[in-house]
């Protein structure tokens, strides 16, 4: 059986390469490192809320999550400088790709109600933001010892330069699109 990361390399690489026309191997679209944020507003009214956090995402990632904290003080949100607003996990590498067949293949069908990803959330970059309202959706997560339900936000930055090749690359790694396109909004 082949790891994904093989995977992407002889048979995603090759045919993304063909469909867009480009000769040189280096220059073909890829998946640099994936971020997973998560945004801390209810540790603010209770302090196991952060534990919970970093337990999620250390079970998701295989990784310690890094504490972002508040630049300046914002009295309307009752945040003061130095206070951490969220909790961050950079992946590269084996992990990423761990990561990505998993998140693919496994997580995205545990969304309820899921009829594909919109293409809108691949921005002029080519890179992907894509917001959750439950962690649940992730296979390491046990619904049963879940005590709190908090919303996960997954980035996936590439090198491609454009929003065509960056759903050139998506399509290709078997990221599920809804096929009917969305309207913008007014």
């Amino acid at each position: 059986m082949k790891s994904f990361k093989e995977y992407v390399q002889k048979e995603v690489a090759p045919a993304l390469a063909k469909e867009l026309g480009i000769e040189n191997t280096m220059a073909v679209p890829k998946v640099l490192k994936v971020v997973l944020n998560v945004g801390m507003s209810q540790a603010l009214k209770d302090t196991k809320y952060s534990e919970v956090i970093e337990s999620t995402l250390k079970r998701i990632s295989g990784q310690k999550p890094v504490k972002r904290l508040a630049k300046k003080s914002i009295a309307a949100f009752k945040i003061r400088e130095g206070m951490v607003v969220g909790m961050v996990v950079t992946m590269r590498g084996k992990r990423m790709y761990d990561f990505l067949d998993k998140f693919i293949h496994v997580s995205l069908a545990r969304i309820r109600d899921f009829r594909g990803i919109s293409t809108l959330l691949v921005d002029n970059h080519g890179n992907m933001s894509i917001g959750f309202k439950e962690h649940l959706i992730f296979p390491e997560i046990k619904t049963d010892e879940v005590e709190r339900i908090h919303g996960i936000q997954v980035t996936l930055t590439t090198n491609a330069h454009n929003k065509e090749k960056g759903l050139a690359l998506f399509r290709k790694l078997g990221f599920p699109f809804k096929t009917v396109e969305e309207k913008k909004k007014k």
